[in-house]
């Protein structure tokens, strides 16, 4: 049982991506289930001029998480940086 603030945060966090995981998983069957279904009875798309150059959605999701874990880790490190830079305000007041 946590029995800290960081304990209780820690375990809601972990809590709650489970539960969007749980979510996108059903999703992602829906839609795997819609498609098989789906493929039989919409017809072949001919290839368009210029198809080759478009990004696959594969590749649209890669780059642009890719991107965003980027951003992420250069927001950490800037408040991770920021909070040490003031350190010297946030120490802990002493006990008189």
């Amino acid at each position: 049982m946590p029995n800290t603030t960081i304990e209780y945060t820690k375990a809601a966090q972990d809590k709650t991506l489970e539960a969007i995981k749980q979510g996108q998983s059903v999703i992602v069957e829906a839609v795997a289930a819609w498609a098989k279904a789906a493929e039989k009875s919409i017809p072949a798309i001919p290839a368009l001029p210029g198809a080759a150059e478009v990004p696959t959605p594969e590749e649209l999701v890669k780059t642009t998480f890719d991107f965003y874990g980027d951003v992420l880790a250069a927001q950490r490190k800037f408040a991770t940086d920021l909070v040490a830079a003031a350190a010297p305000v946030l120490k802990a007041p002493k006990a008189s």
